[in-house]
C-alpha cells in the first residue's frame, strides 16, 4: 500500500505542475504582454482557464493530505522550517484567486479593475517562484533539524542560490506552459503568431533559467549533475526531453494543437523523473548528510493502508467529474 500512496504523491504533484503551473502561467504571460494587447490576451486566457481554476489547486491539496496523513515526520520538517515560503505561497494562491474573480464578474466595473489585475499578474508570478524555492530547498541540503536560531532555522533553508534558482525556473517552466496551452485557444491567425512567440520566448527563458540552476547547484555544492547523469533513468529522461522539445517545435508549426499539449505535458514528466528519481526514496535532503525518506519516515501501517484505499476510490468519483468537467466546457467553447 506504500507504493500507491507514494505514486499517488507523485502524480498529484506532476499534475499540480501541469494543470496548475499553466493556471499560474496564464498571469505571468499577462505580466509580460504589452500593454495594448493585455485585454486581448486577459479574454483569451480567461476562456481557457475560467471553468477549471479552482480545480487546478485540488492537486496541491491532495499533495498536502498525503503528506500530513502518511508522512507526518516529512510534514512536519516541511511546515516547520519552510513556513516562510509556504505562508507567501499561500498568500498568493489567496490573493490571485480573489483578484481573478472580482476582475471578472464583480458589480461594478471602475478602477478597481487596474488593482484586480496587478494583484492577478504579480500573484501568478510570485506564487510559482515560492512553490519552486520550497521545492529547491526540500533537496539542497540546508535544513538543520538541530538549528539554534531564527536565520538558521527557518530563512537560510530557503534563502540561497540554488532554491531562488529553482524558483525562477518554475516561474519559466509555467509561463511556457500557459503559452503552450494557449496557442488553440487563439481565435485569430494573429493571435496564435503572438502566442507561438511567447511560447518561444518562455523556452529561451527556461533554457536560461535552467543554466542558473545549474551555476547556483556549483556554488551550492550541490551535486545536481550527478543527480541528472548518474543514472540510466536520469539521462533517457533527460534525451526525452530534449527530443520532444524539437518534435514539439515542428508540431506547433504544423498547428497540431492537441498534440503540442500533450508533449509540454511529456516534457515535465520527464523533467520530474530526471529530478527526483536518483534519491529517491529519500524527499528531503538534510544539512549534514541526514535525510527523511518516503520509506523510512513514513505512518504507522493502518494509516498509510487507510489513505491509500481512500485514495483508490475518491479516484473514481475525482477523475471521472474532472475529465466531464472539461469535456463539457471544451463542447460548449464548440457550440458557442
Amino acid at each position: 500500500m506504500i507504493y500507491v500512496v507514494i505514486i499517488y504523491l507523485w502524480a498529484a504533484l506532476l499534475l499540480y505542475l501541469l494543470l496548475g503551473g499553466a493556471d499560474f502561467g496564464a498571469g505571468i504571460i499577462e505580466l509580460f504582454t504589452s500593454d495594448k494587447n493585455k485585454d486581448k490576451t486577459s479574454n483569451t486566457l480567461y476562456r481557457a482557464i475560467g471553468p477549471v481554476w479552482e480545480a487546478n489547486h485540488m492537486w496541491l491539496i491532495i499533495v498536502i493530505v498525503i503528506l500530513f496523513t502518511g508522512f507526518p515526520e516529512i510534514y512536519a520538517t516541511v511546515s516547520t522550517h519552510l513556513h516562510i515560503p509556504l505562508a507567501i505561497m499561500l498568500l498568493g494562491i489567496i490573493a490571485r484567486g480573489t483578484a481573478f474573480a472580482f476582475r471578472h464578474y464583480d458589480a461594478v466595473q471602475d478602477d478597481m479593475q487596474k488593482v484586480y489585475n496587478k494583484i492577478f499578474r504579480y500573484s501568478s508570478f510570485i506564487t510559482p517562484f515560492f512553490l519552486g524555492i520550497i521545492a529547491g530547498s526540500a533537496v539542497a541540503g540546508k535544513i538543520d533539524p538541530h538549528a539554534m536560531n531564527f536565520r538558521d532555522a527557518f530563512i537560510f533553508p530557503w534563502l540561497n542560490l540554488f532554491s531562488v534558482s529553482v524558483g525562477l525556473f518554475t516561474v519559466t517552466i509555467c509561463g511556457y506552459l500557459a503559452a503552450i496551452f494557449i496557442i488553440g485557444e487563439a481565435q485569430t491567425e494573429a493571435g496564435r503568431k503572438r502566442y507561438i512567440i511567447k511560447a518561444r520566448s518562455m523556452n529561451l527563458a527556461a533554457a536560461f533559467a535552467g543554466s542558473l540552476v545549474f551555476v547556483a547547484a556549483t556554488l551550492d555544492h550541490i551535486p545536481l549533475a550527478e543527480w541528472l547523469f548518474g543514472n540510466g533513468i536520469g539521462i533517457i529522461s533527460i534525451l526525452a526531453a530534449v527530443i520532444s522539445l524539437i518534435i514539439q517545435w515542428r508540431q506547433i508549426a504544423k498547428g497540431k494543437v492537441i498534440m503540442i499539449r500533450v508533449i509540454a505535458g511529456f516534457q515535465i514528466a520527464m523533467i520530474l523523473l530526471a529530478t527526483t528519481y536518483y534519491h529517491y526514496p529519500r524527499i528531503i535532503l538534510l544539512k549534514g548528510g541526514g535525510y527523511l525518506s518516503l520509506l523510512e519516515h513514513r505512518g504507522d501501517d493502518q494509516a498509510i493502508r487507510a489513505l491509500a484505499l481512500a485514495l483508490l476510490i475518491g479516484s473514481l468519483f475525482i477523475l471521472p467529474a474532472l475529465v466531464y468537467l472539461i469535456y463539457s466546457f471544451q463542447k460548449k467553447k464548440m457550440t458557442a
